[in-house]
């Protein structure tokens, strides 16, 4: 049940064959490559695939917790789904690109919600963690796998885009209420005024602009058919600057970066002691980064700023 948009040229096959994918976008299919079908929605997943580098770089650098890389890889790999979906326009290609979207907000969401004292993750705090709420803790995450099964196999039996796509938005709903939550309370270490201003602002950041991006897909698949006039008037490249879906990547991939760090800076807060950690900014985007008092609790040395801008965000005591 592919969109056809009666403006838009969706004759031409490329290498992959027909359309097998259940949505296909505003942007003529392979106008350019017969190896790329609709080249602005493809190459706009690089966006994405770099901050998401970004992330796993900072989290490595900086010795936090290990569930941090994970989420950093799961939005590299919707980056990545997403680039071969819009490539190829397969069945095949867009399960890469849709069901890592619920694995991410899935796992967002468990993250968020364990909120035990110390990380199973982190080597200095296995102890404490051990001795305090590991079961709670490994309940959740086969709760975690096994929604993330049973929504695969119902999807890929299903394959109604709605249904993905009102999964993943009760998804986020319950993230964004999970973190609303646990900004006003802890049950380990209260979050001060200040941090939890700054988690606001940052969490409140991404979803504006995850917002905005969802606002500019739906305007790009109302307006097809005038855009697609528009396009032809410009010619390209200029016309790629029309091309609703590919600012909604964007933009939803700035979304989920501001959002994450925002859980991140929460977490932190709540599993640890919120001074070991300050946020600096690199490529003009949000980084959490130790505090010296961070690196001498697991007894590194602080590899220098190497770039970074520094700032805290907490006042210093």
């Amino acid at each position: 049940m592919a969109i056809n948009h009666p403006t838009v040229n969706l004759s031409r096959i490329g290498v992959y064959g027909p359309v097998t994918a259940t949505l296909d976008w505003c942007e003529p299919n392979h106008m350019f490559s017969p190896h790329i079908a609709e080249m602005a929605n493809t190459l706009s997943n690089l966006y994405t695939i770099s901050i998401s580098v970004l992330g796993l770089a900072n989290t490595l650098r900086e010795h936090l917790p290990q569930r941090f890389l994970l989420g950093y890889l799961g939005i590299a790999f919707v980056g990545i789904g997403s680039f071969i979906f819009h490539a190829t326009l397969l069945w095949g290609a867009q399960l890469m690109d849709e069901l890592p979207m619920i694995y991410v907000a899935a796992l967002s969401l468990w993250m968020i919600s364990e909120d035990g004292e110390g990380f199973t993750d982190s080597k200095q705090s296995q102890e404490k963690q051990a001795s305090n709420n590991y079961g709670m803790s490994a309940r959740a995450i086969t709760s975690l796998l096994l929604f993330d099964v049973l929504f695969t196999a119902s999807y890929y039996a299903y394959r109604n885009p709605v249904y993905h796509q009102c999964v993943f938005a009760s998804l986020l709903l319950s993230l964004i209420y999970r973190v609303a939550s646990a900004i006003r309370t802890s049950n380990v270490h209260p979050i001060p005024a200040d941090l939890r201003r700054t988690i606001t602002r940052l969490f409140a950041s991404g979803a504006a602009l995850f917002a905005f991006g969802f606002l500019i897909w739906n305007l790009d698949n109302v307006f097809c058919p005038t855009l697609t006039r528009y396009k032809q008037a410009v010619g390209w490249p200029g016309a790629f600057l029309l091309e609703g879906h590919s600012w909604w990547h964007i933009f939803t991939g700035a979304g989920t970066y501001y959002m994450f760090i925002g859980m991140q800076c929460n977490t932190l807060a709540v599993k640890d002691d919120h001074r070991n950690y300050k946020l600096g900014r690199r490529w003009g985007l949000p980084v959490t980064v130790r505090s010296p008092k961070g690196w001498e609790a697991i007894g590194l040395q602080a590899p220098g700023e190497n770039g970074y801008k520094m700032g805290k965000y907490i006042k210093s005591e």
